[in-house]
């Protein structure tokens, strides 16, 4: 089935990686892919130490999208293209049961990523694979052939009072 956690509020990420181990608790192979997000996300520490589960590498060199200029977003876009073409080609060829696209909706949104090519892959891939997707703004295409669709609503955020993000807490 296709899942979708959306939203401005925290957890997107933190549900991605609850479903990733508890599918390789089960024994199932998993594929965590992560967009935007580099060696310095915590979670990607303890997936990669983790039975049945492979992480994509991302470049250390990426910013956050708000702080690229355009030059940064068309070098960041060949390298999630290479990153979603290689993953799609890993998760079929070798037989993953679930592949985990993070941040695939702002890799999107920011058209660094094809939303065409992303959107085949899901309505083409095997039943059998559980598809998670994660980010802001998901385009309705994508909420319309999901299977679970859970918004994230922000109430409230210390990023509103100029605290930024803390290790191991939002990164």
């Amino acid at each position: 089935m296709k899942h979708i956690y959306y939203g401005d509020g925290k957890g997107k990420t933190t549900a991605s990686v609850g479903i990733a181990v508890r599918a390789a608790g089960s024994n199932l192979k998993v594929l965590f892919v992560q967009f935007l997000k580099t060696e310095f996300s915590g979670e990607r520490h303890v997936l990669s130490h983790t039975e049945n589960v492979t992480v994509t590498f991302c470049p250390l060199e990426l910013k956050f999208t708000f702080d690229m200029d355009e030059k940064e977003k068309a070098h960041a876009s060949k390298i999630f293209k290479g990153i979603f073409e290689r993953s799609v080609t890993t998760a079929l060829t070798e037989k993953y049961d679930m592949i985990v696209l993070d941040e695939v909706f702002e890799a999107i949104n920011y058209d660094m990523l094809s939303e065409t090519d992303v959107y085949e892959f899901i309505t083409n891939a095997p039943s059998s694979m559980e598809i998670i997707m994660t980010g802001h703004n998901p385009p309705q295409k994508f909420i319309d052939v999901s299977d679970y669709v859970t918004e994230f609503k922000k109430i409230k955020h210390p990023f509103d009072r100029g605290i930024t993000g803390r290790i191991g807490i939002e990164f």
